[in-house]
């Protein structure tokens, strides 16, 4: 009967193993499409700022925070 349980330890071992192997390839590939998604969108985000929010000369970075209420333009501030 021991010869059984073992046996039968030996495939849970297995099991696991392969369980973990799956997870993890799961949980990388999602990483990936997470973050080229995110990339992606902050690309667009920004592009959009740029071309419909910036004034001239203003970087992306300035008009999100204007927008943001976190900078006053020179003329707000007058």
């Amino acid at each position: 009967m021991s010869k059984i349980v073992e046996t039968n330890e030996k495939i849970a071992e297995k099991v696991v193993e392969g369980y973990k192997k799956i997870e993890t390839g799961v949980v990388d590939g999602y990483k990936k499409i997470e973050t080229g998604v995110v990339k992606g969108f902050n690309k667009v985000s920004d592009k959009c700022v740029e071309v419909l929010f910036a004034k001239e000369g203003e970087s992306v970075g300035d008009a999100k925070k204007r927008f943001a209420g976190g900078k006053k333009t020179d003329d707000e501030a007058k």
